[in-house]
């Protein structure tokens, strides 16, 4: 009678668990299985051999059909790609979702987004990008996550002694680089600064090069190959660059703060969690981040 009830038991807690089928069997003597052989026919081992494989083969399947993590892909502004990394990965771990980065200047992002029809959020560096192409219908929902600003940038030390004016671009004994407006914000936003002050074709043609964006400006002062440029103030308070070149800023009214739109993209499969995070990095928390690299946040747009 023992072992019956002690087969019951262990079938019954099979029955509930596929995972207690081992339990089971090591947990009878070697009395009470030859009990049990003896009392039960065989075909109840491979009925129960059976039953548990089937429960294994479940289990097995249900791991295999888990979800797979969503992934997203912001296409982002070189210049913002130090903060909205940082922001991507907290955000990872908060959401469990895998974020990719797609980094470059802001007419090319726009360009490769329109084409491959693929991702989630747009970040250009700076607001003309929405207006320019809103029309064609692939920017949605748009939230602010700070605001940068064109500034004069020099050489450590300031050898030089360029002062705060754009015309210092034109002295001759300067190398100047400024950024090409038809391929990033900066180029843009230099256009429209220099344009405004009446020396934008003066300026290009006494240019050095032009640059696609805020990286390849930081890196001729780097290798020595400027002697002033224009670029995003932010980037110059980035650790691996602040050792090479020392801010000078600009009159707001000349170089006005620009804002940050961070774009929800209408095509994108993933627009709730894109929505989290468009309002993580607009939150506080985003917004701490920026400004440890040298943004402005939304709250202001001058300092």
């Amino acid at each position: 009678m023992m072992a019956r009830e002690t087969l019951i038991k262990s079938f019954d807690k099979l029955r509930m668990n596929g995972n207690l089928l081992i339990p089971f069997v090591v947990s009878l003597s070697n009395h009470e299985r030859n009990q049990i052989n003896q009392r039960f026919p065989r075909y109840l081992y491979r009925l129960l051999a059976v039953f548990s494989l089937a429960l294994l083969l479940l289990q097995s399947a249900a791991v295999q059909a888990a979800p797979a993590k969503p992934e997203m892909l912001i296409y982002c502004g070189i210049t913002m790609i130090r903060p909205m990394t940082e922001i991507s990965r907290l955000f990872e771990q908060r959401e469990n979702v895998k974020v990719t980065l797609a980094q470059g200047g802001s007419e090319d992002l726009y360009q490769s987004l329109k084409k491959s029809g693929v991702g989630d959020l747009y970040l250009p560096g700076e607001p003309s990008f929405r207006s320019k192409y809103l029309a064609e219908g692939l920017l949605g929902d748009v939230v602010t996550v700070g605001y940068n600003q064109l500034a004069i940038m020099v050489r450590k030390g300031n050898p030089k002694r360029i002062k705060g004016d754009v015309k210092e671009l034109l002295r001759s004994d300067v190398n100047s680089i400024i950024g090409n407006a038809e391929s990033g914000s900066v180029g843009k936003e230099t256009k429209d600064v220099l344009t405004a002050a009446g020396i934008y074709n003066q300026v290009l043609d006494a240019s050095v090069s032009l640059l696609p964006d805020s990286r390849g400006l930081s890196n001729a002062m780097k290798t020595g190959e400027a002697d002033v440029i224009l670029n995003w103030r932010a980037t110059g308070f980035f650790p691996d660059n602040a050792k090479f070149v020392d801010v000078i800023d600009l009159s707001p009214k000349l170089a006005q703060p620009q804002a940050l739109l961070l774009n929800l993209l209408t095509f994108s499969k993933n627009k709730p969690l894109a929505k989290r995070l468009m309002q993580f990095t607009a939150g506080e928390e985003g917004q701490a981040v920026f400004r440890k690299y040298g943004f402005l946040d939304n709250k202001r747009s001058t300092k």
